[in-house]
């Protein structure tokens, strides 16, 4: 299915052959368990996901069951080993918490079930136009095998009682470090949020970043990255322990930060902080803030595999995440504090008011104040800026 035809069927939902698919869909997933396939690292989003499934079970007659992972790539190689078994049906990966390279891998190989999207009668609210971040993932047309459900951007947070006037670019927080040694650090690149960290210094410092769209080929990859290279062999001595270790992970930094161990974290949601601020894991003193030129945006989405054993139950789990109670309830920063997925001039007055109703913080930036968003480079750039990282810093 192609991008216009999910923009048609987008606005079309009404039509009662879509609405008496979408009753069956329904019928069907009553008594499922969905088992959901989605990164454990963070505690709000677990509780938002337990938060979920019980609002399912009592709407729908469907629950979830999270398989916490650590790296998305665990369910990847799960479902293809299946599908190497020749188990084309009764999976146990029903749905995926999915971007990028993961995505593309399991398209690519014909892991996916699908397309699916145009079915989800919330989809309605989503902007589906040819090359919105809605249809698009890491640069890859998602042509209605992945479902929208939270948006993400690259924030560094600082505490302002230790850092008054933190560095707005790679340039100046190279120099920032080299005065302040040992009081920043990122988690390790073989995670996540510190091969975004490296992705975001790499659009920044690229002569030419509009190269960084499409596939690295040796030449462009050597061109690109030489001087985040020069940049990185500057950083690194000093970090803290001297750039010997790394935190595991963003929740570990965030930890750190707390603890007055290191002045920065990093998050890819502008909410994080604020959301931590409200729990008590971090003080009222912290402070998230964007690059000034803008940061690596994104959105996450769910996928379901070829074989899932409950693909109706796994519809009805992407769908209650578009509706937008469920996403207001999301972008609450008491609850998860994750940016909405869905257009703003799709949404109805009630809508639009439940929004407007939610808590702020002096934490959590504005959406002006995050100025521009970058796009994800290709997939392929994330997987050799970790490979050539660990090449030249561990081994």
């Amino acid at each position: 299915m192609r991008l216009p035809v999910l923009a048609a069927l987008a606005a079309s939902f009404a039509l009662p052959a879509l609405a008496d698919a979408w009753d069956d869909t329904v019928a069907a997933a009553r008594g499922q368990t969905v088992y959901w396939n989605a990164w454990g690292g963070d505690e709000r989003t677990n509780d938002f996901i337990a938060w979920a499934s019980g609002e399912l079970e009592a709407k729908y007659g469907v629950t979830i069951s999270q398989v916490k992972l650590s790296d998305t790539a665990e369910a990847v190689t799960r479902v293809i080993a299946e599908k190497a078994a020749g188990q084309d049906e009764g999976g146990s990966v029903d749905m995926i918490w999915i971007n990028g390279a993961n995505f593309l891998s399991m398209k690519e190989q014909g892991l996916l079930h699908g397309p699916f999207l145009g079915n989800l009668p919330n989809a309605a609210y989503l902007d589906l136009s040819n090359g919105s971040a809605a249809v698009v993932d890491f640069t890859i047309p998602t042509e209605g095998y992945e479902s929208p459900w939270r948006l993400a951007k690259f924030v560094l947070t600082h505490d302002s009682a230790r850092v008054a006037e933190p560095p707005k670019s790679m340039t100046s927080l190279l120099e920032w470090s080299k005065a302040n040694p040992g009081r920043f650090t990122h988690p390790s690149v073989s995670n996540f949020m510190g091969a975004t960290f490296l992705k975001q210094a790499l659009i920044e410092l690229a002569p030419d970043a509009a190269i960084l769209r499409d596939e690295a080929t040796e030449e462009t990859f050597y061109a690109a990255t030489e001087p985040l290279w020069a940049w990185y062999d500057q950083l690194r001595p000093t970090l803290w322990r001297g750039g010997e270790t790394f935190p595991e992970n963003e929740s570990v930094l965030q930890q750190m930060l707390n603890d007055g161990e290191v002045d920065f974290a990093m998050a890819f949601d502008p909410a994080a902080a604020a959301a931590a601020v409200e729990r008590g894991l971090l003080p009222d003193t912290v402070r998230s803030y964007a690059p000034a030129g803008g940061s690596i945006g994104n959105i996450s989405f769910v996928a379901i595999p070829f074989n899932a054993s409950h693909k109706e139950g796994a519809m009805v789990v992407a769908n209650f995440l578009l509706d937008p109670a469920t996403q207001a309830k999301a972008q609450d920063i008491t609850v998860l504090g994750s940016y909405s997925v869905l257009d703003p001039t799709k949404l109805d007055d009630t809508a639009k008011a439940a929004f407007a109703a939610l808590p702020s913080s002096p934490a959590l930036p504005s959406n002006e104040a995050l100025g521009p968003t970058l796009n994800e480079p290709h997939p392929s750039w994330m997987t050799r800026i970790t490979e050539e990282w660990a090449k030249r810093y561990t081994e």
